[in-house]
């Protein structure tokens, strides 16, 4: 199926001009159909010659229901530009031929309406000053048709011109990401709730759960059943008019502009960057604006950054990307002030003075297109499913990207990465030179230092930076035994305890060779040394020495007996035998007996 939105000025004739193509009364209300005027949103359907389906939302034309018109026109490919051939262009053509300029649409019919009304030279007459107010839009080349729905002039070649345009509307993605701007909400008896709206990519299937993004917040909806076209379907592939009846959901708790979801798969915000397509210069331009995106119509306030970029930010929060196109109106007048294209779905806080500047030259610079470098270089590190929701990536991107590089699922921008490992390397060699018995910088020091968004990222910088991580703490390599200005007491005390195996220091004469709590910790670590409880030191060798004289006295032994036989004293002995304890080398058995294990 194609969807076809109507446009064009009151009283010329879309309605009935749609009537005639299908066959179908596109006005729902019996007060449209009483006062010849439409108010809402009309849908109906028809197939063309060539056997292509396409679904018409037909729109109000008189400017005090522009808003409803941006309804029906944001989600529509296609447009069919109505002008009445007897009256000419009128200056609610102007707002419609504003609102297709902003919203970029490409591909559509310009028709003359009533031609009935009108003499062959008054409909070239129209018909060129048609196309001149359209030179600026899409349709400045689309084919023309004048037709009448009285008499049925020209319907066939209008049938036959939209059967051509339709065959040049590229193929939308049937297994993107679903987003459903919602146009209508209703109740069925016996059924519930039933929302409506224009399925421009992806295919929704019975059975889905989608994420309801709206006026009340967001929440999460099973898809009970589907219609297109008034028939029912297993699944629907786009372009459609989709209708969807969703379970346990009241038809107050949605409204149109609220939208239709996969789930995580689309951002929500409210603050977005925009570049100025159509339309008046943002520096002339009111600080409250309307904003009008899919169906939705928000209220927003506007901060312009020179003629034509400008920081927007939105009354509620809308699944917006990259390339969005919206149209911004004046609250206070009923007519389009101009189209935005969305540069940055994301934008970064504005906390400090200069950020505003800083973040309006890098907005004048990005490529309306997309640019992954850029995102990536802003955030210094993102991950690589938010660019995909925010529109910068394709689901089959690698991060093949030069100047990204890929840890897990963050992609990190190059230099900064270079930058992490550089600080990193530069702290933890100050305080190794700063303090040589340190345990190195640990790692939450680092994770404060470099303020790295996932501190999974934090091994990967270690790595690169070329340092050694080890309980907790992170070292220059090949410098974990090293133990600088207290390595000659150390060896001092390593060759008396070789000599001496359980002769163990008097606090004393540790203090003689400089060996404080902090300088024997540091040996410890690097080991050098065995520390016991009541300030015992040994060398890490001691506890096996000790178990080889110990399996040689008879099974039990006393404390004294232990004592006696390695040659030291009680103070040495006992916190000797309690560490073997815990190690499971020894049994104690009483107060007074031990035995090893075997």
């Amino acid at each position: 199926m194609h969807v076809v939105a109507t446009a064009g000025h009151v009283d010329s004739g879309k309605s009935t001009l749609v009537r005639a193509l299908t066959g179908m009364e596109p006005d729902r209300w019996e007060e449209e159909r009483r006062r010849g005027l439409t108010i809402d949103l009309g849908y109906a359907w028809t197939t063309l010659p060539s056997g292509q389906d396409v679904a018409f939302v037909d729109v109000p034309g008189h400017e005090r229901f522009l808003g409803n018109m941006l309804a029906g026109l944001g989600p529509a490919p296609v447009v069919c530009f109505v002008v009445a051939a007897d009256e000419g262009w009128q200056a609610q053509s102007s707002d419609h031929r504003d609102a297709v300029a902003a919203l970029g649409i490409e591909h559509g019919v310009v028709v003359l309406s009533r031609a009935d009304r009108a003499s062959s030279q008054r409909v070239a007459e129209v018909l060129a000053r048609t196309r001149v107010e359209l030179a600026g839009t899409g349709l400045r080349d689309a084919p023309s048709v004048a037709v009448s729905a009285i008499d049925g002039t020209g319907l066939p070649d209008l049938r036959s011109a939209l059967d051509g345009v339709l065959a040049n509307v590229p193929h939308p993605t049937t297994e993107g990401r679903v987003r459903l701007w919602v146009d209508r909400s209703f109740t069925i008896t016996g059924s519930g709730t039933v929302v409506t709206g224009t399925l421009a990519a992806g295919t929704i299937a019975q059975g889905d759960r989608l994420s309801l993004l709206g006026h009340f917040g967001t929440r999460s909806v099973v898809v009970r059943g589907l219609q297109s076209r008034d028939t029912a379907y297993p699944s629907v592939a786009p372009v459609s008019r989709v209708a969807l009846n969703l379970r346990d959901l009241s038809a107050a708790d949605v409204r149109r502009g609220d939208a239709l979801l996969t789930p995580d798969a689309w951002p929500a915000t409210g603050v977005v960057g925009i570049q100025r397509t159509t339309g008046v210069a943002y520096t002339d331009v009111p600080e409250q604006l309307m904003v009008h995106v899919g169906t939705a119509s928000v209220p927003a306030r506007l901060r312009p950054f020179g003629a034509d970029h400008a920081r927007l930010v939105l009354d509620r929060h809308l699944p917006l990307v990259l390339g969005d196109r919206l149209v911004l109106r004046d609250p206070g007048s009923r007519s389009v002030l101009g189209g935005a294209r969305i540069l940055d779905a994301d934008p970064p806080e504005l906390r400090r003075r200069g950020d505003g500047a800083h973040w309006a030259q890098r907005l004048a610079g990005m490529d309306p297109a997309g640019d992954v470098l850029g995102e990536v270089a802003a955030r210094k590190a993102v991950q690589v499913e938010h660019l995909r929701r925010l529109g910068l990536l394709s689901g089959n991107d690698a991060g093949t990207h030069p100047g990204v590089k890929v840890i897990d699922d963050w992609w990190v921008h190059a230099p900064v990465l270079e930058a992490w490992q550089h600080q990193l390397r530069n702290a933890v060699q100050a305080l190794q030179e700063r303090d040589p018995l340190a345990p190195g910088l640990s790692m939450g020091a680092a994770r404060d230092l470099l303020r790295l968004p996932d501190e999974r990222l934090l091994a990967h910088v270690i790595r690169g930076a070329a340092l050694e991580q080890s309980a907790g703490h992170i070292r220059l390599p090949g410098s974990e035994g090293n133990l600088g200005p207290i390595e000659a007491a150390i060896t001092e005390l390593e060759r008396r305890l070789t000599a001496h195996a359980f002769q163990a220091p008097e606090s004393e004469e540790l203090a003689r060779l400089g060996l404080g709590i902090r300088e024997l910790a540091a040996a410890e670590r690097t080991g050098r040394l065995l520390r016991l409880r009541d300030g015992v030191v040994l060398l890490p060798t001691a506890p096996a020495l000790a178990m080889r004289t110990l399996a040689g006295l008879e099974q039990p032994f006393t404390t004294s007996q232990a004592r006696q036989a390695l040659d030291t004293t009680r103070r040495t002995a006992v916190p000797l035998l309690e560490h073997l304890d815990s190690r499971g080398w020894t049994q104690r058995l009483d107060a007074g007996h031990r035995k090893v294990v075997r």
